[in-house]
């Protein structure tokens, strides 16, 4: 009941950080859908909280043991940007800018790379090197 009264109290109090929240929860999930689709995976996964997470491993490469690692402090925070760079790696993409985009932007840029027709799934990028990752790329004339 206590959780009840609390949600009451911040919708009184700032009812448009709720509305924040909940909207970008919902792109999150619909941003999240489409890209573990266009990756192969399940897209009901993006709505399941700790399978999300696993299916985001698969598609990197990782092994599903390295979930472990958002238990460790400090070293989550490194961990999921790393996570999200080499998601964008897995869609081809190289370039410094486009992983600040990732990291600052991250449900906005999953979205993006969900919803994108020209965006393609290249394939996991865990253990190799990143040059044999680039050389993945086609180039586009």
């Amino acid at each position: 009941m206590d959780f009840v009264n609390s949600i009451q109290t911040m919708w009184e109090q700032s009812p448009g950080i709720i509305v924040l929240v909940g909207f970008l929860l919902f792109v999150g999930i619909i941003g999240g859908a489409k890209l573990f689709a266009k990756a192969g995976q399940p897209w009901y996964a993006a709505i399941i909280p700790i399978w999300n997470i696993v299916v985001v491993l698969k598609i990197v490469g990782r092994p599903v043991s390295h979930l472990a690692y958002f238990l460790i402090p400090f070293f989550n925070i490194y961990f999921i940007f790393r996570l999200h760079i080499e998601l964008a790696q897995c869609f081809g993409k190289y370039s410094t800018l486009e992983y600040v985009f990732c990291c600052v932007f991250n449900v906005f840029y999953l979205l993006n790379l969900g919803l994108a027709y020209n965006e393609e799934y290249f394939g996991p990028v865990f253990g190799m090197n990143f040059k044999d990752v680039q050389a993945r790329k086609p180039v586009l004339v």
